[in-house]
């Protein structure tokens, strides 16, 4: 991937409309993150693309040296991580002015500076919420162009989806084909209170195989992956009920902190992951 697949536009010092869609990233990341921590278990990779975009901008000490040059630069990250404190990824945005970074390197975000969110399954894309909002803003003409570029079905301009419709029972998303054009029904906005109360598929379809491989090796319950998450604080942080629920009925202590001295009830809570969070305070309460 280069720079000129993912373009950089510049963006008005005050932008109230922008302000309010990365809110709307910010408060759905978990989603995103959810969709990552699942990808990361897939024998056969599901996700086509995984992005984020972020804010970033120099040091005081290096901005002075270049006062003709953008305050802050918003670039986009692949190979995401998130631990529950910060984001990590590769910018492959090369900045117009800032000093201090470059395409390729691997950078931290803090979760205020996220702006944006996408991933894609199957050529459909969802998040994007300053995506959709710049694609509003365009002429047909202009929005067909950068679909193009991109190459993935954005949808209805207007409507952001967070999670294929097959998540929540809704019957799979189609690729626009000559046909829709004469269709005068427009698709209905994703319920997000339905997305979040509805657990993911891969979590619900593990439940017994992860039953069934820790009573045959109990021991795996304290495996670490490369941050030293066990089991227990890899599916708090990535909203499993399902599995957390296992992990707990096998003997997973709750109040075991991670590296980073986050707990799995403070990775759960750091996403909002109500029912998980419940789920672990009951065992810490019932212990």
């Amino acid at each position: 991937m280069t720079d000129s697949d993912f373009p950089v536009l510049p963006m008005p010092a005050e932008d109230t409309e922008m302000e309010q869609a990365a809110a709307k990233a910010r408060q759905t990341f978990r989603f995103f993150w959810r969709e990552m921590a699942w990808e990361q278990r897939r024998i056969v990779p599901g996700l086509e693309l995984a992005i984020v975009k972020g804010s970033f901008w120099d040091p005081p000490e290096i901005r002075a040296e270049n006062p003709g040059g953008f305050e802050v630069e918003h670039m986009w990250l692949v190979e995401v991580d998130f631990d529950g404190l910060q984001l990590e990824g590769t910018l492959v945005n090369s900045p117009h002015s800032l000093k201090s970074f470059r395409e390729g390197d691997r950078v931290t975000l803090a979760a205020k500076q996220v702006l944006d969110w996408m991933y894609v399954i199957d050529g459909h894309l969802y998040g994007g919420f300053t995506v959709d909002l710049l694609r509003s803003r365009m002429e047909t003409a202009e929005r067909k162009r950068h679909d193009r570029a991109w190459g993935f079905d954005f949808g209805e301009v207007g409507i952001v989806n967070l999670v294929p419709p097959e998540y929540i029972g809704e019957p799979p998303s189609r690729r626009k084909g000559f046909l829709s054009r004469f269709s005068s029904s427009r698709p209905a906005p994703q319920d997000y209170s339905l997305v979040a109360a509805t657990e993911h598929p891969m979590s619900v379809n593990m439940r017994d195989s992860l039953d069934q491989t820790l009573t045959k090796n109990p021991e795996l319950l304290h495996e670490t992956d490369h941050r030293g998450y066990c089991f227990l604080h890899q599916l708090s942080l990535a909203g499993s009920w399902d599995g957390v629920d296992i992990c707990l009925k096998h003997g997973a202590d709750p109040t075991k902190a991670a590296p980073n001295g986050m707990t799995p009830v403070a990775l759960a809570k750091c996403l909002d992951w109500n029912r998980v969070i419940e789920r672990l305070q009951q065992t810490r309460t019932s212990s």
